[in-house]
């Protein structure tokens, strides 16, 4: 097994299991649907083409291993989430890619079509060369867009009350406690709500390289409000 990092986009299957509800609302079922899965098309893409990390599918539910190999792209390695709540499915993914002789997990979310490849660059030398034993990108909404780690800590995800605006500042309290040193990345948004919408389609409006399949779902779906 290869010693790059791994880099794991932690996703749902869409049409496997009710994927961006918080937009239902403003969208309908079926448009956010589609949005997710362009998001994770564009994700997936992105992540395969970064240099020096080997990029990893980590799917649930496990059930949708052929559907979920369908989307991704040829050659990336898929992993199922197994049972258990977020951070214990975290845990197990963070500890089974270092087992298999990775020198660092890096994990992140699949709603992050505008995230810079510059922070996980940053996050992949910082546990390459040592300088952190966890590394934290925190997101506007008071979670974290990425953990990474160069060893197994499953007690930094126990206990934590995820989906809430306190899982960042939690687990960076669990990791002084665990006596873990920490990197924080700079901050960065995933696309929760309508606003987060609003906010992504003024940052993809300039015409760019980069999420072709969200920018395409954008101007057929999201045109913008008066």
């Amino acid at each position: 097994m290869t010693r790059l990092p791994a880099l794991a986009v932690m996703a749902r299957a869409p049409g496997s299991e009710t994927v961006k509800s918080r937009l239902h609302a403003a969208l309908g079922v079926a448009p956010a649907t589609l949005l997710y899965r362009c998001f994770l098309l564009d994700g997936l893409e992105a992540a395969a083409a970064l240099p020096g990390l080997a990029p990893v599918l980590a799917y649930s539910p496990p059930r949708a291993l052929r559907a979920m190999a369908a989307l991704a792209p040829p050659g990336l390695r898929l992993v199922a989430q197994r049972d258990g709540d977020l951070g214990a499915r975290m845990a197990r993914l963070v500890a089974g890619l270092l087992a298999d002789g990775h020198r660092a997990a890096l994990l992140v979310g699949s709603d992050l079509p505008t995230l810079p490849s510059a922070y996980l660059a940053e996050a992949a030398q910082v546990l390459a060369e040592g300088a952190a034993d966890v590394v934290l990108g925190p997101a506007e909404d008071g979670g974290y867009y990425l953990i990474g780690l160069a060893r197994p800590a499953p007690a930094l995800f126990e206990g934590i009350a995820w989906g809430t605006d306190g899982v960042l500042e939690a687990t960076r309290a669990r990791a002084r406690g665990l006596g873990l040193r920490e990197h924080l990345l700079p901050p960065w948004y995933d696309v929760d709500t309508a606003a987060d919408l609003d906010r992504l389609r003024r940052d993809l409006a300039p015409p760019g390289p980069g999420a072709p399949r969200t920018r395409r779902w954008l101007a057929a779906f999201a045109p913008a409000r008066a």
